[in-house]
């Protein structure tokens, strides 16, 4: 069996989660997204402000945001402008985008694997705090190129992890968190979720896409990787 911390080696596989540890995993997913915006809401500022700061220069278009979670992104977005599609892969969450915006179509599906949609479908496809998930990123990336339309928008916001900053940040917020609502160590959780570094993620948005802009939070005038939270970027794809 690969490592799952093994660095530019895909897919990524774990052992199975226990019927417990799975439990956790789900209502911790829902919780974060709770709480983030409540107590953190520069960061969240800048998660869900920075893809509007580049829209296909359409007056009408069709966006896919790609794990949607229970639609915190969707409040930023101008839905009368767009038909606005959503990827989610956990029912729990999906269900409630579907309540709190009626208008957006909610697919449960896995990105990593062929999404019921044409080729070229979308001019403009989200990814907030998503990519470093992604067990199999090359294949997700090749079916998002798929879907996407020559010259279309692809914007990422992606963690600073590994890096300095972020791990001291993680301490004293979200592991603090988890440790006190499940009793339990947190770094398990962790190293099942953020699997692919930002190196990695860049390395591999190489294949069919073009880097046109890249932001980071909080210091956007030091850019690197070890001082930020996090980094947006945005691609065009060829």
């Amino acid at each position: 069996m690969k490592s799952p911390c093994q660095r530019y080696t895909w897919p990524k596989v774990f052992p199975p989660l226990s019927e417990r540890e799975r439990e956790i995993s789900d209502d911790w997913m829902r919780h974060w997204h709770e709480v983030l915006p409540t107590r953190y809401g520069a960061i969240e500022r800048f998660n869900h402000t920075y893809p509007l700061r580049h829209l296909p220069d359409l007056n009408h278009f069709r966006t896919l945001e790609i794990g949607a979670g229970t639609g915190g992104h969707l409040q930023f977005e101008d839905l009368a402008r767009q038909e606005y599609h959503c990827i989610e892969l956990r029912e729990n969450m999906a269900s409630e985008i579907r309540k709190r915006f009626p208008s957006v179509t909610v697919t449960i599906a896995n990105c990593q694997e062929r999404t019921p949609y044409e080729d070229s479908y979308f001019d403009r496809i989200v990814a907030v705090h998503v990519m470093e998930h992604l067990t199999d990123l090359p294949r997700a990336v090749s079916e998002l190129h798929r879907i996407l339309r020559v010259g279309g928008v692809f914007s990422i916001v992606i963690p600073c992890d590994p890096g300095i900053a972020y791990e001291f940040a993680r301490k004293i917020s979200s592991e603090r968190i988890f440790r006190r609502r499940y009793k339990m160590p947190y770094m398990w959780l962790m190293r099942r979720e953020h699997v692919n570094s930002p190196a990695e993620i860049m390395s591999v948005m190489k294949n069919g896409f073009e880097e046109k802009q890249r932001t980071f939070f909080p210091l956007k005038m030091i850019p690197i990787v070890s001082a930020n939270l996090c980094v947006g970027i945005t691609y065009r794809r060829l």
